[in-house]
């Protein structure tokens, strides 16, 4: 397997060449949920409603996957800076344990507590709360595909080579493209099964992700042999993993509980918007994914130049990468805020959800500068080992959007107030994280790494 050795030569071609499969696979992702968008929003609002609401728990699932992944991720990358593939290989072993330990307890959890977790979003309405429920179900019995995916992923990132895991995501795109609308709508003999089918689809289309996944790693020696899954793990490394990924992995999860809480305020104007803040995150995950698939290759070209001790070329990186985030996030606030209309009216053809929808992408469309600075910004700190500031200030920023919203929609804005609530909060996320990293940069390349790793 051909890497991508970041310790050396160019830093915007080594950083172009990560980076550009790895947007490619976060694309993909996006992809994922834009298509079951398309296809549910043609069975109308309330199907986007059930499938958004209990979407908000595989988006929960997020959380956990972090840690095992961000601990493959840097864990990989600094040992391969270190030319240690000893310890590459601990670390790919202790996260494939871990995922999967963890997809079988969650997905187990949301069996059991389906009621009353779907319950939680007061949706008031009955067919809307039994849809969620189904899909909720059906989803969870391949939540162990949907965890394993983004660790392999995450291997593969870490060692440099992120061209095979955007191919393998890729098909499982297109398994999903093909049938989602054969399973939502139906087709022949095929039954109409609408909010089930989308969930049916997705597993099928991850399974077939962990599939291609597993036996490409037979193809892979370097980074696979000799690893014994049923061996015990070694509670060093679990630590170390845990080290790594919690911080990252409770501002997923927060940040999800806030976005919950979040729906159920917005829950109050009736289950169209609701609709449209899932379609419209899903809109707005253009440059979300963009930024994150970028925040994963400065992840990995600073842990790599971290392991090889490279102080004044993480600095260099850092600053390279900012400048090309910067553009994006410049060209993705014009798309979203120009082209809302013709944007939003592809996922829902409803013209009052269409009127809603324009409105938030609008709103929204003012942070991703900011957001994309962000998200950049914590994939620095993350390829350093230290995870904790990018945690900080997410957590929050995000938990001050509930009171934001809460004071802002009991004004003239209404509906209005929760999507400013949520736009600032991303506004003053990029701006102090970026700060508190420049502050480090001044330092001497020797002090940024021994400062950084000891919050």
């Amino acid at each position: 397997m051909k890497t991508n050795n970041l310790t050396q030569g160019s830093i915007l071609s080594a950083l172009f060449k990560l980076a550009i499969p790895i947007m490619g696979t976060s694309f993909v992702q996006m992809a994922y949920n834009m298509t079951d968008m398309i296809w549910v929003g043609r069975v109308g609002s309330r199907a986007v409603a059930a499938v958004g609401t209990a979407g908000f728990f595989t988006w929960l699932a997020m959380a956990f996957i972090l840690i095992p992944k961000i601990g493959a991720e840097v864990g990989v990358a600094q040992s391969i800076g270190k030319n240690d593939m000893k310890e590459a290989k601990v670390y790919i072993k202790h996260t494939l344990q871990m995922i999967v330990v963890i997809a079988l307890i969650y997905a187990l959890s949301l069996i059991t507590f389906r009621k009353p977790l779907i319950g939680f979003f007061n949706l008031g309405e009955p067919d809307i709360i039994q849809n969620a429920i189904n899909y909720l179900v059906i989803i969870s019995f391949g939540l162990v595909f949907y965890f394993i995916n983004p660790v392999f992923t995450a291997i593969f990132n870490g060692y440099g080579e992120s061209r095979t895991p955007f191919i393998i995501n890729s098909i499982g795109l297109l398994v999903n493209m093909v049938l989602d609308p054969l399973l939502i709508l139906g087709l022949g003999p095929i039954p109409r099964l609408e909010v089930a089918g989308a969930a049916i689809a997705t597993v099928i289309a991850q399974a077939v992700v962990t599939i291609i996944f597993v036996l490409n790693v037979r193809m892979r020696p370097e980074l696979f042999s000799g690893l014994n899954l049923f061996k015990a793990p070694d509670m060093a490394h679990i630590n170390k993993i845990f080290k790594l990924g919690l911080p990252v992995a409770l501002q997923s999860g927060l940040f999800t509980v806030f976005a919950m809480v979040i729906a159920r305020i917005i829950a109050q104007w009736g289950p169209i918007p609701i609709a449209v803040q899932k379609v419209g995150s899903q809109i707005e995950a253009v440059s979300w994914m963009t930024a994150g698939g970028f925040q994963t290759a400065m992840s990995t070209f600073v842990g790599q130049n971290y392991g090889a001790k490279n102080w004044d070329r993480i600095s260099k990186g850092y600053m390279v990468g900012l400048a090309i985030m910067t553009v994006i996030g410049i060209f993705t606030t014009g798309l979203l805020y120009f082209g809302a209309r013709p944007i939003f009216s592809i996922f829902i053809p409803e013209p009052e959800s269409i009127s809603y929808g324009v409105v938030y992408l609008k709103i929204l469309a003012l942070s991703q500068f900011f957001m994309c600075i962000e998200l950049t910004t914590a994939g620095a700190f993350n390829g350093l080992g230290n995870t904790v500031p990018p945690s900080i200030i997410g957590i929050i920023f995000n938990a001050l959007r509930i009171p934001g919203a809460l004071i802002l929609s009991a004004t003239s804005l209404g509906l209005n107030g929760v999507w400013w609530a949520i736009s600032i909060s991303s506004i003053f996320k990029g701006v102090i994280l970026a700060t508190w990293y420049m502050i480090l940069l001044k330092k001497s390349n020797k002090a940024i790494g021994e400062v950084v790793l000891e919050p």
